[in-house]
């Protein structure tokens, strides 16, 4: 199988260097490397050039080096990347982290053997800004539970995606065809969660419980992942909606949408559960500023499931009844 690298970037030379020498030194090597530069303005592209460059005279991948005379953020700067890659196999890669040099040929093992399977993706050991392990994984900071686990590995990964993203893009290889299928990415989607997902209704997705790469975290990330103790919990209850259950809410209509659009590529039950997670959606989106406005309805919807089949079930009932409305919901709607 073919490989290429869709390799993000935007003033990012404090660790670029690091990330293509691992990229190099994999044991299976990359057939091609696309740069997509979001209007950088430190070393970024010399830095890029340069590491190529250094690489004469023994076997390298081929660069397609692309520079955006201004910036298209994060999600477009991916698909633009992604659409750029000519090989079977994509992996999605980001300028400050080290891959493992085992990386690709532990993903194509996979890939090779399971070719229903469209997206791949595996645990990471967190660093920090200095390389330094945090002590714990980035399936441990995310607290991937058992039954996620299994959801995934067993074919049933929209359920699970429905209720959280599950998938890092860091850590993601996706078959060209995936792609194809998946753009153009909407813009309440970040890529590796719309990338998931296409993927969960019309194809595959699995993970591996390796540590394929070094995840850096250094204050900076365009998105990075912590760790939450007891209180960051509870401040995640109490901290105001501001908008939250909306844009949630539009983001499962433009999902449902996309969806009815493939036709027969998507299963009737996969629509379904699309159309009672835009339902649960809608009534969080309309609960009253009123705390004690919003205890019977809560009530009401904790009696049909849906808390727990499309989000954090306690969690999440908590948040509805005692986070306050935030400025912009200070207006009582009906429930």
């Amino acid at each position: 199988m073919t490989i290429s690298v869709a390799l993000c970037t935007r003033n990012g030379a404090s660790h670029l260097e690091q990330q293509l020498a691992s990229i190099f030194a994999q044991t299976l090597l990359p057939d091609e490397i696309v740069v997509s530069d979001d209007a950088s303005s430190d070393e970024t592209v010399p830095i890029v050039r340069a590491a190529f460059d250094g690489a004469a005279g023994r076997r390298r991948p081929r660069l397609l080096l692309i520079q955006n005379p201004e910036p298209l953020g994060v999600t477009a700067n991916f698909e633009q990347a992604l659409r750029s890659c000519s090989s079977e196999l994509i992996a999605l890669c980001d300028q400050d982290d080290a891959w493992h040099e085992n990386r690709l040929s532990a993903a194509v093992e996979v890939l090779d053997a399971r070719p229903e399977i469209d997206l791949l993706y595996s645990d990471a050991r967190l660093v920090d800004a200095n390389g330094e392990p945090l002590g714990y994984s980035l399936f441990e900071a995310l607290d991937v539970s058992p039954a996620e686990r299994e959801a995934v590995s067993s074919g049933s990964g929209l359920g699970a995606l429905l209720r959280r993203n599950l998938v890092t893009g860091a850590t993601t290889i996706v078959r060209r065809e995936l792609v194809q299928r998946a753009v153009p990415f909407p813009a309440p989607w970040v890529h590796d969660e719309w990338l998931a997902v296409v993927a969960a209704t019309s194809g595959g997705l699995t993970f591996l419980a390796e540590q394929l790469i070094d995840y850096r975290q250094h204050g900076t990330n365009e998105i990075g992942v912590r760790k939450l103790n007891f209180m960051g919990r509870v401040n995640r209850v109490l901290e105001p909606r501001d908008g939250r259950n909306a844009y949630l809410l539009e983001r499962s209509r433009v999902l449902l949408a996309r969806l009815e659009q493939m036709g027969g590529e998507v299963s009737t039950k996969d629509l379904e559960l699309v159309r009672g997670k835009v339902e649960h959606l809608r009534f969080r989106s309309t609960l009253q500023s009123r705390r004690v406005k919003r205890w019977r309805p809560v009530l009401r919807e904790v009696a049909t499931g849906r808390y727990a089949l499309f989000g954090r079930g306690t969690g999440d009932i908590l948040r509805d009844l005692f986070q306050p409305a935030g400025v912009s919901e200070g207006n009582d709607v009906t429930s």
